[in-house]
């Protein structure tokens, strides 16, 4: 499932290319993702120019005049683009796939400057779905949402006033999209990593300079992933179909049994699940 530096760059990606297009029209191939399509979905879009595309954790938002199109990719969902004149698929926006089944090409968005938006996925667990844009704080995948980790309100107070009392290991608590949003499963290993805190650890007994080297540290960790294009674990590329580079530069994740990259650390990595899902760390200095 992409995480926040990869919607970012798609975010960033699709404004540069589609963003103040119109939407001639819609073809609808399969209606049964995650959430069926409604009735009401091409009549809602078609006509409606895009004002911009922004994103709130892992959802992408399309705005228009007066509806918004909420996205989200869930484990294989992406959007392709191509020319309208041209069969070949020339730009993606991320997991691209060079053996593109055409099976899994459920919606085709036909836009007024030559391109076509494709929404692409395989497993179909992501979604789109249309609403008011008046409506927009009340949607409810988005009023669940904690803070983003750039929000300025995401510091020490409020991480502090948030673990009290509570049994949690950090990594699940990271992991929980209603208190911080955002953040996967390859990027909280990381941010422990240079924080030194275990995964296991019991969130409560995080002391504060501890909070505070941590929220800086996955500050550092998004900032730098966006900056390398984010991460090609599998198949992710950008819409220019380049892949992200972040991997390269990874600490802890998917390096079982490699020492660790401290010089002065003589640990190695280890490989633990923590509530089904793989968490990396280093034997000595996380602690």
């Amino acid at each position: 499932m992409p995480e926040l530096p990869e919607v970012e760059i798609v975010k960033r990606s699709l404004n540069q290319k589609i963003s103040k297009s119109r939407i001639l029209n819609i073809k609808i191939h399969n209606k049964r993702l995650r959430y069926k399509l409604t009735n009401s979905f091409i009549q809602d879009l078609v006509g409606e120019k895009i004002i911009k595309i922004s994103r709130k954790s892992k959802y992408l938002i399309f705005y228009f005049s007066k509806k918004i199109l909420l996205v989200h990719f869930g484990m294989t969902g992406k959007f392709l683009i191509k020319k309208s004149s041209n069969k070949k698929i020339f730009k993606t926006s991320f997991y691209y796939d060079l053996n593109i089944i055409p099976k899994h090409n459920h919606i085709y968005f036909q836009l007024s400057n030559g391109l076509v938006l494709i929404y692409n996925d395989i497993r179909r667990f992501g979604f789109l779905k249309t609403y008011n844009s008046k409506k927009l704080r009340n949607i409810a995948f988005l009023k669940k949402l904690g803070l983003e980790p750039f929000d300025k309100n995401f510091n020490e107070n409020y991480f502090s006033n948030y673990i009290v009392g509570k049994k949690k290991n950090i990594k699940n608590l990271l992991m929980d999209q209603t208190f911080v949003s955002g953040l996967g499963n390859i990027y909280v290993n990381e941010a422990l990593f240079l924080s030194k805190v275990k995964p296991t650890r019991e969130c409560a007994s995080l002391k504060k300079h501890e909070i505070r080297e941590l929220i800086k540290n996955i500050k550092k960790i998004l900032k730098i992933a966006i900056s390398k294009g984010g991460s090609s674990i599998k198949n992710f590329q950008g819409t220019s179909g380049e892949s992200g580079k972040f991997q390269q530069f990874f600490y802890v994740y998917g390096l079982k049994n490699k020492k660790c990259s401290r010089l002065w650390c003589k640990g190695e990595i280890k490989k633990i699940f923590i509530c089904n899902r793989s968490s990396f760390y280093c034997s000595k200095c996380q602690k």
